[in-house]
């Protein structure tokens, strides 16, 4: 049994999609826990990040870098960071904006930084690029073509019922699977 935490921030909900296609994918795997937290409610839920195997962060890209709200949920994981309460844990992340760059990378390097500080042991998406050839289609998995996590776009005139689309959720769905899959075979391995 491997027990997997999502932590997100979601400004109009675009997000918060992409983090429940992340908790289906990590759902999949036999055997898993997974909880989702608003990262605005972290505060109080901090024991179950501490007996988590697995933690995902999500958050959208606002002007080239996580949100500020989501940021604040980072901050206020240095109280524990000098006790490595999170060492060895496995992480990987998730973003969301509006264009098709949004410079979203940047995010995932931030989530990457973070991770590493904590001694997280880091996930990428194990998918190829979709959507780069005359052949390939906006249906494509994977259409943005990150390797480092989970990256949507969301048309800024579209709710969450239609944004980001059903490719970049399934791409997501892929990564908490991925992640579900490497925390039990880590779980497995250390008892």
């Amino acid at each position: 049994m491997a027990d997997i935490v999502i932590v997100y921030h979601s400004g109009y909900g675009h997000t918060a999609a992409l983090a429940e296609a992340v908790r289906e994918g990590a759902a999949s795997v036999p055997d898993s826990r997974v909880e989702l937290i608003k990262a605005e409610e972290a505060e109080n839920k901090w024991d179950i990040f501490h007996k988590a195997d697995a933690i995902i962060f999500g958050a959208p890209t606002y002007m080239g870098s996580a949100s500020a709200r989501f940021k604040a949920f980072m901050d206020a994981t240095s109280k524990f960071w000098m006790e490595q309460k999170w060492k060895d844990k496995i992480a990987a992340g998730f973003t969301n904006s509006g264009s098709q760059s949004g410079d979203k990378l940047n995010t995932l390097v931030e989530f990457f930084i973070f991770a590493m500080q904590h001694g997280m042991i880091w996930v990428g998406l194990d998918l190829l690029p979709g959507n780069n050839s005359s052949k390939g289609s906006v249906d494509d998995l994977n259409r943005l073509g990150s390797f480092s996590g989970a990256m949507a776009q969301s048309n800024v005139d579209q709710g969450p019922d239609t944004a980001p689309p059903e490719s970049d959720r399934k791409t997501a769905a892929r990564l908490g699977q991925r992640v579900a899959e490497t925390a039990a075979r880590f779980r497995t391995a250390q008892n």
